[in-house]
């Protein structure tokens, strides 16, 4: 028979989920079957028998699949075993972790790097091991949820500045005696790139830290730090390997003092399991393909402009990105889930994101592109999307939500 706290909680349980099912916002995972094939096949997983275009991964250089990374992670298990089997402060901290780290201060400039297991770990660990209830942070408007977390649970005075608002960020830089400024390089929703340079000039006027999330530029944009500015511009990057490297962890890069500050108090990484040695090993290998492989970069530019070109020709009104994500925004939920099910029916699978992810009103298509679309693949999606949009009554432009 179960307690009463016990039914108490299944009740808000069943309640909860009731409301999300209702507002067409109940999220449900679906486990989907794909073939590791050659790098240059199409991005495709197959889900309930049928086979599906993927404008959803972020998988920007098609990576996950590449022949050369899959040996690499077959060579790393052969080498290191499976896991670390313990914290880094235990035994956990293998010679492939500090080649690793090693490697991405060459590439980025920093002096030192700490590897984390997730993206969303370094990032709600740096923010809620870094600052106290003593620090006033400033963040863009649209940051990742894991920046939200980790300020939120630092206890810091957090304040939020107008989405990749130079001017904004600059008034409460003024108004404050402010630790930190934090953005992202690439916005994970949007696709905009962060003015960093101009944000770094603010930070150093105002002796702030400039602190930035690179999840989604990192091996993508011009250079492995993200951004245009010099590495000294910015005081922690943090990068995962789970984007264009396509594969698993992440990395907090900063200056010695910084990391060894994070060893001595971060809880998430004195009481988790390392990151897998093997693991390591293959994001290393990852990060040399990219550096000997800079075509990848410029297929997946092309396959921007094109995406682009064709979604202008039919008309299909996107959000302005020049970055491998590719938002439209339609605005309701339940009609964003719509129309991603109607292009599913085509067998075409995009990302619908709804709120709490965005904010109510911005509800959209998530496409993402990646260097191992084909361009016949690419209009294959733009066709469909051209066609479904007309069987969908939408909002005209001028009526959609602001951002």
């Amino acid at each position: 028979m179960s307690s009463p706290l016990a039914s108490k909680l299944a009740s808000k349980i069943r309640a909860r989920q009731q409301a999300l099912a209702e507002q067409g916002l109940l999220r449900q995972r679906q486990a989907l079957s794909t073939d590791a094939v050659l790098s240059d096949a199409e991005p495709q997983f197959c889900f309930e028998g049928q086979t599906y275009l993927n404008f959803s991964s972020n998988d920007y250089l098609g990576l996950s699949r590449a022949p050369e990374l899959i040996a690499a992670l077959h060579r790393g298990a052969q080498q290191y075993g499976v896991g670390s089997g313990a914290s880094p402060l235990v035994t956990g901290y293998n010679e492939a972790h500090l080649a690793l780290e090693t490697k991405l201060c060459q590439i980025t400039g920093f002096e030192s790097a700490l590897l984390f297991s997730s993206g969303f770990s370094a990032n709600s660990t740096l923010c809620k091991t870094l600052f106290d209830k003593q620090d006033v942070v400033l963040a863009d408007k649209l940051v990742h949820a894991s920046i939200i977390d980790g300020l939120r649970d630092s206890g810091a005075d957090f304040k939020r500045f107008l989405h990749n608002s130079t001017e904004s960020a600059e008034r409460l830089l003024a108004k404050n005696t402010v630790s930190a400024l934090i953005t992202e390089s690439v916005f994970s929703m949007d696709g905009d790139i962060a003015p960093i340079s101009a944000l770094s000039a603010l930070c150093r006027a105002h002796n702030a830290w400039l602190i930035v999330d690179d999840a989604h530029g990192f091996a993508v944009l011009d250079t492995m730090v993200g951004n245009t500015s010099e590495p000294s511009d910015i005081d922690a990057q943090i990068v995962t390997f789970g984007k264009a490297l396509g594969c698993q962890g992440a990395a907090i890069l900063g200056s010695r003092e910084l990391i060894a500050f994070l060893v001595s108090n971060a809880r998430e990484y004195i009481y988790s399991t390392a990151l897998s040695p093997a693991n390591a090993a293959l994001a290393l290998a990852a990060v040399e393909h990219c550096e000997a492989h800079p075509e990848l970069r410029q297929k997946l530019q092309r396959n921007i402009s094109i995406f682009k070109q064709l979604c202008q020709d039919a008309d299909i009104p996107l959000l302005g990105s020049d970055t491998a994500i590719q938002p439209l925004i339609i605005g309701d939920a339940e009609q964003t889930l719509l129309v991603a099910q109607k292009l599913k029916a085509m067998g075409i699978w995009v990302g619908a994101i709804r709120p709490p992810t965005v904010p109510v009103g911005s509800a959209r298509l998530r496409i993402t592109l990646s260097a191992s679309h084909s361009e016949a693949a690419i209009r294959r999606c733009v066709k469909g999307i051209a066609q479904v949009l007309t069987e969908v009554a939408l909002p005209r432009v001028s009526e959609r939500p602001a951002r």
